[in-house]
């Protein structure tokens, strides 16, 4: 049996600004409406572009407040703070910050895209606060320089040492460079690797490590994760059924690319690759539990 998706990984506007330099914009509320509803999407996660990183014009926690307010059905919401708010020290107190934002609805953090390493003093104050609030992190990985992301080396050895030293914090993978991380052989960190995925892959070594490392499995990253080596993937799927999240990561309109994962999901269910418990809480369940939400 299919069940309405609920996409952990999302972004939208309400009005166009700063193009970026291909000319695109986030898609409006009503566009992804549109394709939500052609997908079987019941709503989303709405996550603000508040990291000058990457960034062609911000999307702030108001304005994705905003939209959520206007379009609930749609869309719940994340706030996004950057490490080097408030004091632009590793001594700022984000406990206001963070519960200011849960008392307006914010139901995690995120996607954190500023280029630090991820054991910069400012970027551990900020899980620290983070994790003292009870709320989930994405994370985006980018290279130093030049890119967007948190960083970290291959292996990801610094992502580690944030999981041990957090534990009570839910961390949500995402981008290429965690992906492709899948693979013993990780090949191009930076794309989106090809074939059989190899024994070894550091993604796999630290969800089974770490319970607090979790999985946004949205854009092309995680589904050419899930999808390039379906055997693989659906045996992924089973073992880490608690802790994976469907996603879109859609961020310009008619973007249907990122909505390749929920047929490849459909399928998998329907010709009893993945069992019905595995499908229900990747495309459902481990969202509502992880938002507090009932619906």
């Amino acid at each position: 049996m299919l069940v309405k998706k609920i996409d952990i990984h999302v972004h939208s506007s309400l009005e166009e600004d700063m193009p970026r330099f291909d000319g695109s914009n986030y898609a409006t509320p009503e566009e992804l409406r549109e394709m939500y509803d052609r997908m079987g999407i019941e709503f989303g996660v709405l996550l603000p572009s508040s990291n000058p990183e990457g960034t062609f014009h911000f999307n702030t926690n108001g304005d994705c407040r905003r939209v959520a307010n206007k379009y609930p059905e749609t869309f719940v919401w994340f706030c996004n703070i950057d490490p080097r708010m408030g004091d632009n020290s590793p001594d700022t107190d984000f406990t206001p910050f963070l519960e200011y934002y849960k008392s307006q609805g914010a139901k995690g953090v995120g996607e954190i895209c500023a280029n630090m390493y991820f054991d910069d003093p400012m970027v551990e104050n900020l899980f620290h606060h983070v994790e003292k609030a009870g709320l989930p992190l994405t994370f985006h990985i980018g290279n130093m320089g030049g890119d967007y992301g948190l960083v970290d080396e291959p292996g990801l050895p610094r992502l580690e040492r944030a999981l041990q030293k957090f534990p009570r914090l839910i961390f949500l993978g995402h981008s290429q460079k965690f992906w492709a991380e899948i693979s013993g052989d990780v090949g191009d960190r930076a794309g989106y690797p090809k074939g059989k995925v190899a024994p070894g892959g550091r993604v796999v070594e630290l969800m089974r490590k770490y319970p607090n490392l979790h999985g946004d499995i949205s854009a092309g990253s995680g589904q050419n994760a899930i999808m390039r080596d379906p055997e693989f993937g659906y045996n992924f799927l089973e073992e880490f059924k608690e802790r994976l999240y469907f996603g879109t990561d859609i961020c310009v309109p008619n973007q249907d690319t990122k909505l390749i994962l929920t047929h490849f999901l459909d399928e998998a269910v329907e010709g009893g690759h993945i069992s019905q418990d595995c499908y229900n809480k990747v495309c459902r369940e481990n969202a509502l539990r992880l938002l507090k939400m009932d619906k």
